[in-house]
């Protein structure tokens, strides 16, 4: 099994709502994602999937949320959690990658998307893993 990585930020700002302390009050992040695909197979030229396309489409996913109110954004239901994070990159990149004729599910044992981790610190990741 083959494994690569590429990585991403974006700053924002959010607050939870159904939280009791200091997450409950509006304050901001310089958020790191990385974006995981694995697969048994590599291609012709000895890779598992084009780092340039992997990175396009998690820095288009991760644009859309940077300089923003997380709380804006509809898909989070007004509590944007470093693991609801995690989950809408990992869509808008299979997203994505299937506009542009890739499939990342990993369907029929390809190359799969596999996680998503959204650091909130250094020391605060959260993990969106596919099924």
């Amino acid at each position: 099994m083959y494994e690569v990585r590429v990585e991403a930020d974006f700053a924002a700002a959010h607050f939870l709502r159904d939280y009791h302390g200091k997450c409950e009050n509006v304050h901001g992040h310089n958020y790191k994602v990385y974006a995981h695909v694995r697969g048994a197979e590599l291609d012709a030229g000895g890779m598992l999937f084009d780092f340039a396309v992997l990175k396009n489409a998690l820095r288009t996913v991760v644009s859309t949320l940077d300089h923003t109110n997380l709380n804006d954004i509809t898909a989070f239901d007004q509590n944007p959690s470093a693991e609801r994070i995690a989950r809408y990159i990992y869509d808008g990149m299979i997203v994505l990658a299937k506009e542009n004729n890739c499939d990342l599910t990993g369907k029929n044992g390809g190359t799969k998307l596999y996680a998503v981790d959204v650091f909130e610190t250094e020391t605060s990741r959260a993990r969106y893993l596919a099924e």
